[in-house]
């Protein structure tokens, strides 16, 4: 049962931890912006390359010479 031992130990060493900071102070400090600011450069990058590869894609479609073949066919001739 070592896993039993160490939740125990665990579980009286999380009140020490807990009275150590002060729960009006706790803030994400400038680590938290600057992994914020990073992310967020990052996904704008992402944006802005996706943009130009959708704009480089030809969205026309050039006509089908077999069913061109299948419609002259079909149509009666006067």
């Amino acid at each position: 049962m070592p896993d039993m031992s160490a939740h125990l130990a665990l579980a009286e060493l999380v009140p020490f931890a807990a009275e150590e900071l002060d729960k009006n102070k706790v803030t994400p400090g400038v680590l938290g912006f600057v992994v914020f600011a990073v992310l967020a450069l990052a996904v704008w990058m992402l944006m802005k390359s996706m943009n130009n590869r959708m704009n480089k894609i030809s969205f026309e479609e050039a006509p089908d010479p077999k069913a061109a073949q299948d419609v002259e066919a079909t149509t009666p001739r006067k």
